[in-house]
């Protein structure tokens, strides 16, 4: 029996949209902030889901702030996470010296001594605006493409188009949900950039984040154990300047600690102390808390 092959969706604005992408990515940094401004300008009205989303998470996360402090936030937060995608596109298509000046790194040493070992590498990160193009920052001063983790869109052409991108960055993108894929990566001594910080209603457990429950992955150390990888913390955020300063840091001491719960709960209280510093720059648009523990209500009404 034969099966037919697979079909490729046909899709007229793949090629314009990869135009786009290479002009908006070969904009100098000023420019490209400056875009991002006005497009948060423009798109605000057709935000409103999202803005109630990043309100809610910031009035639940910074209830310190009285409420034209966090309105201020709010407006900052949708600023970078529109930005955020105009830096997606330039971490996509721009060549490597479009790249160059543009980050500071630090903690390479801890990325080049796993290497010696033999070792892949997890990336262990957070959900930010930038989190794609930092990642192909980090490995342009490596000088190794990165793997990334990436949810699949559910619309064939845009997911054509997305993965099609991303892999002009990235030595591979990896399903959110591939298992199998995230482990071979890793145990070929591949450098992956994953996140675990969004809501999970499988293998959590409910750990603190700016001390509300919060749904959390529990099997980073189980991947990392299975695939001998090193896990280091990846930190970064984008300056006053405009300039991107990246930071990759040794294994936590005592992480893991042989507790899934107790080690998600770490991640969260890292994650947490590093948003701190930029809290504008978290992607609060998403619905962090979505996924309550029994008996407790929707925060998302």
């Amino acid at each position: 029996m034969t099966t037919e092959p697979r079909r490729v969706p046909r899709c007229a604005f793949v090629a314009p949209a990869n135009l786009l992408g290479i002009v908006i990515a070969a904009l100098p940094q000023r420019m490209l902030l400056a875009l991002g401004a006005m497009a948060t300008w423009l798109l605000w009205p057709a935000l409103g889901k999202r803005r109630r989303y990043a309100a809610t998470n910031i009035a639940l996360c910074f209830p310190e702030l009285d409420a034209t402090a966090q309105a201020r936030l709010l407006r900052a937060n949708l600023r970078a996470t529109v930005t955020g995608l105009l830096e997606l596109v330039r971490g996509w298509f721009a060549s490597p010296h479009r790249l160059r000046g543009l980050a500071e790194v630090e903690g390479l040493e801890h990325l080049r001594a796993a290497r010696a070992r033999g070792q892949g590498v997890l990336l262990f990160g957070g959900h930010f605006p930038h989190s794609e193009l930092c990642a192909r920052l980090l490995g342009e001063a490596l000088g190794e493409r990165l793997a990334i983790v990436a949810r699949h869109n559910n619309d064939p052409c845009i997911e054509r188009w997305l993965d099609g991108a991303r892999r002009r960055a990235f030595a591979d993108v990896i399903g959110k949900k591939d298992v199998r894929g995230l482990l071979r990566t890793l145990s070929r001594g591949g450098i992956v950039a994953y996140s675990a910080d969004q809501d999970f209603n499988y293998q959590n457990a409910f750990v603190p984040f700016f001390g509300i429950p919060a749904a959390t992955l529990t099997a980073t150390p189980d991947l990392a154990r299975r695939s001998n990888a090193a896990v280091l913390p990846f930190w970064f955020h984008r300056d006053a300047s405009g300039r991107y300063r990246l930071r990759v840091e040794p294994t936590w001491d005592g992480w893991p600690s042989g507790d899934p719960a107790q080690d998600a709960a770490r991640y969260m209280a890292e994650l947490e102390a590093v948003v701190r510093q930029h809290p504008e720059q978290y992607l609060w648009v998403h619905r962090r808390f979505k996924t309550r523990p029994p008996g407790e209500p929707d925060l998302y009404r």
